[in-house]
């Protein structure tokens, strides 16, 4: 189909598919070409009739009758495509899926405004570090425990090496009678005050 008058010399579409001559001054040459022209002239022909859209033409201005062939031409492929309803199928088609859409924007548009209406969700509690607090008390309780292993240090009265030497001397006299028992004792209530000494069983 074109706007334009055929100059190429030869016969229109219209005037191909019907097989005859084309004259000068044809109504269907300049929108007719002799290309493509030929299909949508024969469906045009098969619907409404050479003579019928010829006439039909002529009754318009010139100036709109580009328009005419156009919709002409989209109603009579319509029909050969579906020749119970039509180009009325394919805009009842188009006319449901209008009413769809307007169906589902009426959807979206109702959630966001009941998502604007609610009120905002509250903030998430602050997450508190748990691992740091963890070592703090650890750190405690070991520091603890060491500060008693140096207090039950402290309560032992250390031998200092004067004494040791001074002790060892003043029993060694003893030493010789034997009497291991006594030393011991005597030892044990000197250097470790609270510590109760038990002789060891017989064997």
């Amino acid at each position: 189909m074109s706007g334009n008058s055929n100059n190429g010399g030869g016969p229109c579409g219209a005037c191909k598919f019907l097989r005859r001559k084309c004259l000068n001054g044809c109504v269907f040459a300049p929108y007719f070409d002799s290309e493509q022209g030929t299909a949508h002239f024969a469906a045009v022909h098969r619907v409404f009739g050479a003579s019928n859209a010829s006439k039909l033409l002529l009754r318009i201005p010139s100036h709109k009758r580009l328009d005419a062939v156009v919709s002409i031409c989209y109603e009579a492929l319509a029909r050969v495509r579906d020749p119970v309803y039509g180009c009325v199928g394919h805009i009842f088609a188009l006319q449901q899926q209008v009413v769809n859409l307007q169906a589902e924007l009426a959807y979206v548009r109702a959630n966001i405004s009941i998502m604007q209406r609610l009120p905002p969700p509250p903030p998430p509690p602050p997450v508190e570090a748990q691992t740091p607090a963890a070592s703090v008390v650890n750190l405690d309780a070991s520091s603890d425990a060491l500060a008693s292993l140096s207090n039950v240090s402290v309560q032992f009265d250390p031998l200092q090496p004067q004494d040791t030497v001074s002790w060892w001397n003043s029993i060694d006299d003893e030493l010789e009678d034997g009497d291991v028992l006594a030393l011991a004792k005597e030892f044990v209530a000197r250097y470790l005050p609270g510590v109760r000494f038990r002789p060891p069983s017989p064997h």
